[in-house]
This record gives structure tokens, sequence and C-alpha cells, in this order.
């Protein structure tokens, strides 16, 4: 009888076929992997220069190469051209220089239309009676005259 018993039971259950299906068996069971590892954020120096640096390229313009640059510079410098020489700078309102028309001055002598001042001189030009021994110098004796010695013409 015990004999029996085992018997039945090995024929309930048949043996699982490995890698066969058979069509009473339904559909293979779907087995879940684990998630993958999130990607955690490392608070750390690097991670926030790393930051910085994908923030600045939105921000910034981006750098032109060495050649563009020269480009760019050779065509605001090429209508200009740097002179030498001296003309006065005329008194503004404020008692100041106004050096603008003397750049102006100097460039149409060299043949350009106008120019902006780069380098002034300043000399003092004062009455012969200053040279003179004894002689006690007053608020009018001496003025500053200032010259316009080099301009960027166009």
């Amino acid at each position: 009888m015990a004999l029996a018993a085992i018997d039945r039971g090995w024929a309930q259950a048949a043996p699982p076929a490995l890698g066969v299906q058979s069509p009473a068996q339904g559909p293979p069971e779907q087995i879940e992997l684990p998630p993958a590892p999130v990607e955690r954020e490392n608070p750390g120096l690097i991670n926030e220069i790393g930051k910085l640096f994908e923030k600045s390229k939105s921000v910034l313009p981006p750098l032109k190469s060495p050649s563009e640059t020269m480009n760019d510079l050779s065509n605001v410098a090429r209508p200009s051209s740097m002179v030498t020489g001296r003309a006065a700078c005329v008194v503004a309102s404020n008692g100041g220089p106004d050096c603008k028309i003397g750049a102006d001055r100097l460039c149409q002598s060299k043949g350009f239309k106008e120019g902006k001042s780069l380098d002034t001189d300043a000399s003092e030009k004062c009455s012969p009676l200053v040279y003179l021994p004894g002689h006690k110098r007053g608020p009018n004796d001496c003025k500053t005259e200032n010259f316009v010695t080099r301009a960027l013409c166009q």
C-alpha cells in the first residue's frame, strides 16, 4: 500500500521538461530584474566645477578661433592709420583741453578726414617777466598748452 501511494504521487505530477514548453503550460513567468543603479550626484568640488562649465556654455558667447579674431581686428584697423606730429588742443568751455579738434587738424595735415587722439603733450608757456630775478609770479603769468602728438586717423 505504501508503494501504491508513492506510485500515485508520481503519476499526478509530470516532471518538468527543460527548455521545451508544452502548450498546456502557458506563457513563461516574467522574472523581474532589480532596477539599474541610479547615478547619484557627487557633491564634490570637481562635480561643482563641471556644473559651472556646463552652465557657462549657455551664458557665454562662443569663443572665436585665432584666425577669426585676426580678421576682425584687421577689418577694424584697415581704414585707420596712425600719424605723429604736433597740433594744439583748444581750451574747452570748462577750462580743460579739447584735443578732438587737435587730432582732426593733425590728421587733416596728413591727408585724412578726421582723427582720434592717442598721445598728448603739455607744456607751460610763460611771460618773459617770470624769469627776471625778484619778480613775483602772478596767476596769469603762465598758461599750460596741450598738444596732440599721435593720432589715429581715418
